[in-house]
């Protein structure tokens, strides 16, 4: 009884399938309707081919069925249960040509093979209608193998038919041998045509959602970049001016005064970050620099030597000072702070350093990268060919040192992604 559950699955999962086409087909009809009304025509070329779409040319049978039925094929029993065994392979075959890994598989190309013999025995041993067996098997054949074999195969089964048509019926077989070839070409021509579209609208939309998501994550790392180190420094200034109001208020003013300049840089900021054209200048960042430090009661020592840096590396280098400084204000408790930029003929390096007593518990401190800002540059500075390094200094402090190569065609096509999106959040 095993033989009946397995058919009565087989049928189950055809059933299955012809309930998924259906509802495919009528989302697509729907779809279509839709865009008519609105005067478009839809992009989605609607759903999938499957064995169904090969199943009604199994008519060009009906001839021989009713050779059949007529009494005029002789040794009926036998055509009978050839025309049987055809039928089964072919929706066997056609049904498993449609999914890459089965139309690839060994059964189904047994299955194929088994069709090719049923095929040449009925039209040697009857001839007639028996004849446009060939080209559905053809179409069996144009379904399951596409491929480089493809055209060998397709000679070869057409040279096959016109054996047996000229042995059953002359010369005017030629339209069998003719219908075969058409038929096994044309079908693996559609069918591969129709699965590398659907491919390629596949690997469309894979690429438009990496690029939503690169646009999110450019976003949320500007978004981090920006309110992280201007927030951090509106408050150091704040509470600078809350303590020089009662004794120096043209001081505290001052403060208030920067406060509303780093506010509205912010804002500008904010701006260019959101159409992803903004570009960073080390010297502004150095200048900023000096005023948070300044502001947060540690002293800023800058020195900068060497050539002039090329705009890309200035860009790279003065986020690495934002993040670094912002570092230093928050968590480091540091009174001084030595920022030290050297460029020479193949390198640029980068090194910030505190004396502060160490990070706070939510952001620890330790050799490597610390918070996501430094991962995320650590990340671009390697993809520019680069390195940054971040850790405990031998004399008591952090060190943040960034190292960049002077010129290199890697640094020039990371850049144009760091002025949009900075750093990984």
């Amino acid at each position: 009884m095993s033989w009946m559950r397995g058919i009565t699955c087989r049928i189950r999962r055809r059933r299955a399938a012809r309930a998924g086409w259906t509802a495919d087909m009528a989302e697509f009809r729907a779809a279509q309707k839709e865009a008519r009304r609105k005067g478009e025509w839809p992009e989605h070329p609607g759903p999938p081919p499957t064995g169904f779409s090969l199943l009604p040319w199994l008519l060009m049978g009906l001839g021989s069925f009713s050779n059949l039925l007529q009494g005029k094929t002789p040794n009926p029993w036998i055509g009978g249960l050839g025309l049987f065994a055809f039928n089964s392979l072919y929706i066997y075959v056609v049904f498993r040509s449609f999914v890459r890994e089965k139309r690839e598989a060994v059964s189904t190309r047994v299955a194929l093979g088994a069709m090719c013999l049923i095929t040449c025995g009925l039209a040697a041993g009857y001839g007639g209608s028996w004849l446009y067996f060939f080209p559905l098997l053809g179409l069996a054949t144009g379904a399951c193998l596409r491929g480089p074999r493809l055209g060998r195969v397709g000679f070869s089964l057409t040279a096959l038919a016109a054996a047996v048509s000229v042995f059953r019926a002359g010369w005017d077989a030629i339209n069998v041998a003719y219908g075969t070839f058409l038929s096994t070409m044309v079908t693996a021509a559609i069918l591969s045509l129709s699965e590398a579209v659907r491919e390629l609208r596949a690997a469309r939309e894979e690429l438009a959602r990496q690029a939503v998501e690169k646009e999110r994550l450019r976003f949320s790392r500007d978004l981090h970049d920006l309110l992280g180190h201007t927030l951090s420094v509106i408050v150091v200034k704040s509470e600078a001016a809350r303590r020089l109001a009662p004794r120096n208020m043209d001081a505290a003013l001052s403060q208030i005064s920067d406060i509303e300049s780093v506010g509205r840089q912010a804002l500008t900021e904010i701006r260019e970050a959101v159409t992803g054209y903004r570009e960073g200048s080390l010297a502004t960042e150095l200048d900023r620099a000096r005023s948070a430090l300044t502001a947060a009661g540690v002293e800023p020592v800058v020195r900068q030597s060497g050539t002039p840096l090329a705009p890309q590396t200035e860009t790279l280098l003065g986020w690495v000072v934002r993040e670094a400084v912002t570092n230093v204000v928050r968590h480091s408790d540091a009174t001084r702070c030595e920022i030290t930029v050297g460029s020479g003929a193949e390198q640029v390096r980068l090194t910030v350093t505190d004396d502060g007593t160490g990070a706070s518990a939510a952001e620890p401190r330790r050799e490597g990268v610390g918070g996501t800002g430094l991962k995320g540059l650590t990340e671009r500075l390697a993809a520019a060919g680069g390195s940054l390094r971040a850790g405990p200094s031998p004399r008591g402090g952090f060190t943040v040192t960034a190292e960049l190569p002077t010129e290199s065609e890697e640094l020039l096509t990371t850049v144009v992604a760091a002025t949009t999106a900075p750093r990984a959040s």
